[in-house]
């Protein structure tokens, strides 16, 4: 494929993406993609912010709870301690008796209380579901509440269900003094419920209570303690995840649903309070605002949709309309105008648009004049007319004259086809045009078998008469090459040429539609008589000629002939034969054939 066909095949290949197609996605993710991003960052940082706030809630409503627990067993510890302030002396036990009978009374969280003298023997026990023993004498030294009392000073028990059920925990105090032995007490838990019952986190967040082994102690939903042990599977899983994440973790909760926890841990029992608060109502506010964020994307789309949409449009609509009008161009239609008001440097692109092809329609219209003028003008001279309308008025200059005749031609044009006739003008005319090409003269016209040519006008030259001779003897070079190949096709056809130089008048005549550059004079006359009396293959030329070129152009005298039209005699020149070609085979039988008033 050459590349005048590539470029064509190029110019005519749709495009694969249409403008409007990348001006609307690139205007929709612009618009779009920030937009998207700004919700998300927004939404994260939201999220990050929201989860700080919740783990601060859960830990403060948590470490609250514990502080309640602590207070709750400090209380009984209190308590508990004042029933050993003084060692143990005979005929104490009925005081000491009526002192645990009012702490029962007191502390309704103790169930039962047992106090052990400094060895270790029991000496008082008073219980709300037991009856009441004074002296019975059992050997507790070894009990792990008298032995933990004993080195603490208090001790607290691990959660027993007792038939289980209720959670309970044994605290035991040793006096400040060994002798004032030990107290120790079994509390029920249950009332602890009273603490974390009290606890709301948010609407439906609380908090739970376990032990070290993951036991519930306490619950909002006082039926899951009740249940004892076998509620407390779950609770210990919690108890593990909710422990080994460092602040607030999301994990499945006891109701198998996904909640926020976080722990606090009461060091003085060693129990573990758990805040929880549901996912659904923590993050509440983050699920509303990604839930406006959603709303303002959509409407943002939208938006975006709309202005992606106009303004791809306004942009490749007026290109549209340039490659139309381009095509438009093309075509030859430079009339066409493109009218864009964007008031931006398509508007500017439009105008410089029309400008060109204003200068396009101009340009074509010199091309057409410069056409018209080439029918009687050589190319480089019609350029140069075309730039100087006023070399085409009339005016009166001095000008070489030089007619041309074939010889023979009357008798070639009845014996012979039209065709054939056709053929020799043709081959006649062509070689003509080419010598008046080459000379740079101007060719006024043909007229049948003769031809006028013109020097020195409308385009001046430094010598006219030695270029009217040059050319005068190149054409009847040229012709006679075409004469001797007509005589080799049995045409009898020769060619005779005149020459004059003198002032004329020069300029355009005619009407509207049909105008000829032409010269009128006397010159114009006595070349075309010259003409007539040349010979074939001859060239004759008049004393101003024969004068202008007399150190260039050897020219030969033939004395005074008598011209029709004048009054005397004029003496007439002619081209030496030694410029001129050598005559063509047959040349003779040519002028046998010639008729003497041919021309």
């Amino acid at each position: 494929m050459t590349d005048g066909a590539a470029q064509s095949s190029s110019c005519t290949m749709p495009p694969r993406r249409s403008l409007f197609c990348k001006y609307f996605a690139t205007l929709f993710v612009a618009a779009v993609v920030p937009l998207i991003l700004g919700a998300a960052v927004e939404a994260s940082f939201g999220y990050r912010d929201q989860r700080r706030q919740i783990s601060a809630v859960l830990h403060a409503d948590a470490r609250a709870a514990s502080d309640r627990i602590e207070a709750f067993t400090d209380g009984i510890r209190d308590q508990l301690g004042w029933m050993v302030q003084l060692p143990w002396s005979a005929g104490d036990d009925a005081q000491h008796k009526i002192d645990a009978l009012r702490l029962l009374q007191q502390v309704p969280a103790i169930v039962s209380v047992s106090l052990l003298d400094e060895a270790g023997t029991e000496r008082i026990f008073v219980s709300r579901l037991h009856l009441n023993r004074t002296g019975r004498g059992i050997d507790m030294s070894a009990d792990p509440a008298a032995l933990g009392a004993r080195a603490n000073k208090v001790w607290y028990g691990p959660v027993q269900y007792q038939r289980d059920s209720e959670p309970y925990m044994r605290i035991a105090v040793a006096g400040s003094l060994p002798a004032a032995g030990v107290v120790i007490a079994e509390v029920n838990l249950k009332l602890i419920w009273d603490v974390i019952a009290a606890i709301r986190i948010g609407e439906t967040g609380y908090a739970i209570v376990v032990d070290d082994s993951g036991h519930l102690i306490a619950h909002p939903d006082i039926s899951l303690v009740l249940r004892g042990r076998a509620s407390s599977g779950s609770f210990g899983r919690i108890k593990h995840l909710v422990g080994a994440s460092s602040g607030a973790a999301v994990i499945t909760g006891d109701q198998g649903k996904p909640v926020v926890a976080l722990s606090v841990l009461a060091a003085d029992v060693g129990w573990t309070v758990i805040a929880m608060q549901p996912v659904s109502e923590a993050f509440a506010s983050i699920h509303a605002a990604l839930w406006r964020s959603s709303i303002l994307i959509a409407f943002g789309v939208l938006v975006a949709l709309a202005l992606a949409y106009w303004r791809a449009h306004r942009m490749s609509g007026p290109i549209k309309q340039l490659e139309e009008g381009v095509e438009r161009i093309r075509t030859g239609q430079f009339e066409h105008r493109i009218r864009i008001f964007s008031g931006d440097e398509l508007q500017q692109l439009a105008l410089r648009f029309n400008e060109m092809a204003s200068e396009l329609a101009i340009s074509q219209q010199k091309s057409a004049r410069i056409e018209r003028l080439k029918q009687f003008l050589p190319s480089q001279v019609a350029e140069l007319v075309e730039h100087s309308h006023e070399l085409l008025e009339g005016q009166r200059r001095e000008v070489a004259v030089i007619f041309g005749d074939l010889r023979g031609f009357t008798a070639f044009s009845t014996r012979n086809e039209p065709d054939v006739i056709m053929a020799v003008m043709r081959e006649y005319y062509e070689a003509v045009g080419a010598v008046t090409t080459r000379h740079e003269a101007t060719l006024i016209g043909f007229d049948g078998d003769g031809v006028m040519l013109l020097v020195n006008a409308p385009v001046a030259c430094e010598q006219p008469a030695t270029q009217a001779v040059r050319l005068a003897i190149d054409l009847q070079t040229t012709v006679q090459s075409l004469a001797g190949k007509w005589c080799d096709a049995g045409h009898a056809i020769g060619f005779g040429v005149g020459v004059a130089m003198g002032p004329a008048t020069v300029g355009t005549v005619g009407y509207n539609g049909r105008l000829d550059y032409t010269a009128m004079g006397a010159v114009v006359n006595l070349a075309s008589r010259l003409c007539n009396l040349a010979k074939d293959a001859q060239i004759l030329a008049d004393p101003t000629i024969a004068e202008r070129v007399r150190d260039s152009v050897p020219l030969a005298s033939l004395g005074q002939r008598h011209i029709k039209g004048y009054d005397q005699a004029l003496e007439v020149f002619a081209v030496a034969p030694a410029d001129l070609p050598l005559k063509p085979p047959g040349s003779g039988q040519r002028r046998r054939e010639k008729e003497p008033q041919d021309h």
